[in-house]
């Protein structure tokens, strides 16, 4: 292992450009690489030897991957000071104007949250706004007579008088998407699904129609541990600061165990800091898939299982931003979408923030 490490310290410091770099990263922490096929022999060692052969692997592990980013990031710097050196611009020209128009903050959030799971492995699935009742409701464990199920929480579709079809619903979150990912791919899967969805709530902190993602992740090994540094990771590349979460049990139909997250807050001054502080605020429900939602998509529940997680994008924003009214969102105030809109250039990535 220590001949390992220096062999690929080595090779790190002595990539020319980021190519090199990449097939050094792939050479090691590859899918097929050294140290990865080292990882899979774990299993035919005894329990001790695991113990031993295994944190030492994740911390060479850890090692070479902050090896890697460090070299990465001088590359880049390094690119960028020729670049600048060969690069001229008259400052006398005068200014451009601003494009009039702008990225809306709900489209802008839906690529930040896409950039940040990407990251982490998690592809985007997508799935039909106009759902049948079983995708939204039976596969989900939603029994007939639970309360989302009523006319008067959920849009029905029309039905002419002798049509046999199965009912048909607006969407009331995107949890079919995982329905319908899982029967199309099966498991290992990790993917997340944003969308608009639509429910019968109209006052002063919801509308009909608005914006949710949802995620899972199916292995044999998934367990609520995983969740918790999922859900961390994420808060701390979106807000940009390294954000607690707490776990509160709760109940959804379609997990078990499952429980409400909360994110550490401040309230000073009446402003909102979120990373910091004693204060907690309820951010999004999650759980541990039930069995019978992995064998609705298909999937052997005594094999498999994973976790689900669902959170409001238009909430995501607010927070974010200090953007104080939902309904504005939906009222095409132009000053509105010049105050709160993103211009068309600036586009969310992981290592930009």
């Amino acid at each position: 292992m220590q001949d390992l490490r220096e062999t690929y310290l080595a090779r790190i410091s002595g990539a020319a450009d980021q190519a090199a770099l990449e097939e050094v990263r792939l050479a090691a922490l590859g899918k097929k690489g050294e140290i990865s096929l080292k990882m899979r022999e774990l299993g035919q060692m005894s329990p001790e030897e695991r113990q031993t052969v295994g944190k030492a692997l994740n911390e060479l592990r850890n090692e070479l991957d902050s090896a890697f980013r460090a070299k990465k990031a001088a590359l880049e710097d390094a690119a960028l000071d020729e670049r600048l050196k060969a690069e001229w611009l008259d400052v006398t020209l005068p200014a451009r104007h601003r494009a009039r128009g702008t990225i809306h903050p709900v489209s802008h959030v839906t690529e930040e949250v896409t950039a940040i799971f990407a990251d982490m492995g998690f592809r985007v699935a997508e799935g039909p706004q106009i759902e049948t009742d079983w995708y939204n409701f039976d596969a989900l464990n939603i029994a007939p007579e639970h309360p989302a199920r009523q006319e008067h929480d959920t849009f029905f579709m029309h039905r002419a008088e002798g049509d046999n079809r199965p009912p048909h619903v607006l969407r009331t979150h995107t949890s079919p998407v995982q329905i319908r990912a899982m029967q199309e791919q099966g498991a290992p899967i990790r993917v997340i699904a944003p969308g608009r969805v639509y429910r019968m709530d109209m006052d002063l902190t919801h509308t009909p129609m608005f914006h949710q993602v949802e995620g899972m992740a199916i292995g044999e090994d998934i367990s609520m541990a995983n969740l918790k540094w999922v859900l961390e990771e994420f808060f701390t590349a979106y807000f940009g600061t390294k954000v607690k979460t707490r776990f509160r049990a709760s109940h959804f139909p379609f997990t078990e165990p499952s429980a409400e997250v909360d994110i550490q807050c401040s309230w000073e001054g009446g402003q909102l800091r979120v990373g910091e502080g004693d204060g907690w605020l309820e951010v999004l429900g999650s759980g541990m898939m039930h069995p019978k939602v992995l064998q609705a998509g298909g999937i052997d529940p005594d094999t498999w299982q994973g976790f689900a997680f669902g959170m409001g994008i238009d909430r995501m924003a607010m927070l974010k931003y200090g953007i104080p009214d939902l309904r504005a969102f939906f009222e095409s105030d132009l000053r509105w979408l010049r105050h709160y809109g993103f211009g068309a250039l600036e586009a969310p990535s992981v290592h930009a923030g």
